[in-house]
């Protein structure tokens, strides 16, 4: 469902990823683990289409980003790092307009709100003002965008970051239930530890813009003989 090859970014002198090659299976659940600085953010970007590569392909089932970039978008559904809501939206109106955009047609949108947001468990507050929501409520506004149009793919930046315990466990749930569902081929770019042993088959960790380890996540431990935050430091910082 994901092919990379090759891929590099520069930003003149800088190098954020080198050469990074994977592939990700239909169905899986891929955490994409990295200390902060690893290049994690810019991979999801490069592999939404948001921002271009200077080297490297891929493939979005079996459709090249960087060659039909639009085509690629309607198999992904993304969530950055920040929620891109509109606070003075009110719930329902920021998912009818994002449905919109993403070319839901007119007589199926108000069906697919009320589906993505029954699925991110926001159907509850859809009349709600964003701004008045939680950030908890606001990244399940967040996924719940990425939902529309039931994409194959699903890339969530940091789905985490900045919440509470509560609000936490409620996203990790979500995550996890859209795992064992089957339907999405889900990539989590994450550098909370806690959150990949909770959600994740399988691991991508990623060090100075290199892949330093790929593999299941009992197998990683099986091969180092160390607990993943132990497997963490010792190739984060080689």
């Amino acid at each position: 469902m994901i092919e990379v090859r090759g891929l590099t970014k520069r930003y003149r002198d800088h190098v954020a990823v080198q050469g990074l090659s994977f592939q990700v299976e239909p169905g899986e659940v891929v955490g994409f683990l990295g200390p902060n600085g690893a290049g994690k953010s810019t991979t999801m970007r490069i592999l939404s289409g948001y921002m271009p590569a200077t080297e490297g392909q891929v493939k979005i089932a079996g459709v090249d980003v960087f060659e039909d970039p639009l085509a690629v978008k309607r198999h992904i559904g993304y969530l950055p790092e920040i929620p891109p809501v509109y606070l003075d939206m009110t719930v329902r109106g920021y998912l009818l307009f994002v449905a919109r955009l993403k070319g839901v047609p007119g007589r199926e949108l108000k069906a697919e709100v009320e589906r993505v947001a029954a699925k991110a468990g926001v159907d509850h507050i859809l009349p709600r003002l964003i701004r008045n929501i939680s950030k908890g409520y606001r990244q399940r506004v967040g996924i719940a965008q990425a939902l529309l149009r039931n994409p194959d793919v699903l890339i969530l930046d940091e789905p985490t970051v900045g919440l509470d315990p509560i609000q936490i466990d409620q996203v990790r749930k979500l995550i996890m239930e859209l795992g064992e569902s089957k339907k999405h081929t889900i990539i989590l770019s994450t550098h909370i530890l806690s959150e990949v042993k909770a959600t994740c088959e399988r691991i991508i960790m990623i060090a100075k813009g290199h892949i330093v380890a790929d593999a299941k996540l009992a197998d990683l431990e099986r091969e180092h003989d160390l607990p993943l935050e132990q497997i963490f430091t010792k190739l984060a910082v080689s």
